[in-house]
């Protein structure tokens, strides 16, 4: 996180220690949040590795993904809202034009990206209410998923699914959170404009 401003990718308050809005009901998690998701997936970005970023928003997370996997490594940012995907390369430009290793993709994000996969890890950063098994199904052996899981009115988790050099899967509940959830653009825009 200190290779990568987070002014450059987050208008207001960039430093305060909350979720900020960056338009469509979409935020950009709290600092402390991203340093949680960038230690429990640490040692899935290392040098040559390949991430998935699921909801990327304005693109910082995933830069600082790029960052850790290095230009020998490979990470994709999926943002089903083409204009967020469209800001997040824009805020990439203003100090990691350098960054060739990152893609920016619009898609839907539950089901993950199938063209690069497997991915040695993979973040989403917004509330499933189940765990996608398309994302489980993309990772490598072996590899770590980290995904919010829960109805929106009910209690999240985060919850860590890490298949092993077998493929067997196992998983932790971490930690209790709150996140937007994941949905569809049309839902989306409809909710949130």
């Amino acid at each position: 996180m200190t290779t990568v401003d987070r002014k450059d990718f987050c208008p207001r308050d960039p430093y305060e220690d909350s979720p900020q809005g960056i338009g469509y009901g979409v935020t950009i998690s709290a600092p402390h949040m991203h340093g949680y998701a960038l230690d429990k997936l640490e040692p899935y970005l290392k040098p040559g590795m390949k991430a998935l970023d699921i909801g990327s928003g304005s693109g910082y997370l995933t830069a600082c993904m790029a960052s850790m996997v290095g230009s020998s490594g490979k990470v994709v940012g999926v943002e089903h809202i083409r204009e967020l995907v469209d800001s997040a390369k824009r805020n990439l430009q203003k100090s990691h034009s350098d960054y060739h290793q990152l893609e920016f993709v619009a898609g839907d994000g539950r089901l993950g990206y199938e063209k690069e996969a497997p991915f040695d890890c993979i973040h989403v950063g917004a509330a499933a209410p189940v765990t996608p098994q398309s994302l489980i199904s993309q990772l490598k052996s072996p590899g770590r998923l980290f995904i919010p899981v829960g109805e929106q009115d009910e209690q999240q988790w985060i919850m860590l699914y890490d298949k092993d050099e077998n493929g067997h899967v196992t998983e932790t509940k971490w930690l209790g959170v709150k996140y937007v959830p994941l949905t569809d653009v049309q839902n989306q825009k409809k909710i949130y404009g």
